[in-house]
């Protein structure tokens, strides 16, 4: 009766990992094991892959189940505001902190602290992590008092952390810390056979009432096979998410999802050199320097969901630079939004 009991609460804990591709079922089939241990967990994949849903997947299966899953994303924090939001803070620890604060270290008592975009961590920070992590102890800015942290940490990053050690960014110890156990989850071009399983998933989850009938056309199918995923399955969902709205009728098209036909992604392929008297040098090298900038674009959009001043930063580039790199690949920037989040371009 146990093992039922498990093997259920194992099945509703993965039920929103969709897929049943050989890489993808490999990459995520040690997760009840690792789940039942409270080590850290390190996530690796690129951005987009889900690494938030095996987090929480781990989270649900492990005996911390039945508290707290509090997710941090460190991108998106600033340095000086990191420290604060992790440890917390004592009234007038700093200029604006005009109360007691607690951290997101005591929110997640007794459950999963998920800390996504690992790398973005400053030094100072990473130490005061890798002390959590050793002596399950920490202390909050501007108090001498020590708390305990009854958490289990699980960390994500999209970059290469052992170059980060190499280039003295990182900490090695935190890096050994962190991936006691790791986890690959591999690109959605790598697991191409979950697309439509996914675009099911996505087409239920999103669709509005009334709208539950809504099909794919044979077209957009094909162009939901033959493209190449630059953002993987977030950029997906995305797309399915611009079908549903955009599309007039029950009928989802291609141009409806913002993304390349099928003819268009096979051009957009690598050129294989087969002779060098097919093609010259100086030919040959425009075409490959083209279908670089080409993906990079498509790339840099749907990470920014189409938001050309922040593209454009992250880039290091200006933006009427990139702009008109834009209009030279007729990509254009409203097809990688989101329909419900308006802004200026």
């Amino acid at each position: 009766m146990e093992s039922l009991i498990e093997r259920l609460r194992d099945a509703q804990a993965l039920a929103k990992l969709v897929g049943d591709a050989p890489t993808f079922l490999n990459a995520i089939r040690h997760l009840p094991d690792v789940a039942k241990s409270e080590a850290s967990v390190l996530i690796t994949g690129e951005t987009g892959t889900g690494k938030e849903l095996a987090a929480r997947a781990i989270h649900y299966l492990s005996p911390r189940a039945g508290s707290p899953f509090v997710p941090v994303h460190c991108g998106s924090l600033p340095d000086t505001l990191l420290e604060s939001e992790l440890f917390g803070h004592e009234r007038g620890a700093f200029t604006d902190a005009r109360t007691q604060r607690h951290g997101l270290i005591v929110q997640a008592e007794k459950g999963t602290l998920f800390l996504d975009e690992v790398e973005a961590m400053t030094l100072k920070a990473q130490v005061a992590l890798l002390r959590v992590l050793q002596d399950k102890r920490f202390r909050a800015l501007g108090s001498s008092r020590e708390q305990q942290a009854d958490i289990r940490v699980v960390a994500a990053t999209n970059a290469p952390l052992e170059q980060l050690v190499q280039a003295g960014t990182f900490r090695a110890d935190l890096y050994y810390r962190l991936c006691v156990f790791s986890v690959h989850l591999p690109p959605l071009r790598e697991r191409k056979g979950d697309i439509m399983a996914l675009t099911t998933h996505f087409l239920k989850k999103n669709a509005p009432a009334g709208r539950t009938a809504l099909q794919l056309a044979p077209e957009a199918r094909e162009a939901l096979q033959a493209y190449d995923w630059p953002g993987n399955v977030r950029e997906l969902e995305s797309a399915i998410i611009r079908g549903i709205h955009l599309s007039r009728t029950s009928l989802i098209e291609v141009k409806d999802l913002g993304i390349p036909s099928a003819i268009e992604s096979r051009q957009n392929l690598p050129v294989t050199i087969v002779s060098t008297e097919e093609c010259s040098f100086k030919v040959m090298k425009q075409r490959m320097i083209e279908t670089f900038e080409r993906e990079y674009l498509h790339r840099l959009m749907h990470e920014h969901q189409g938001n050309v001043s922040q593209a454009a930063l992250a880039a290091g580039k200006e933006r009427r630079d990139l702009g008109k790199l834009l209009k030279k690949y007729q990509i254009d920037p409203n097809q990688f939004r989101l329909p419900d989040k308006p802004y200026p371009i």
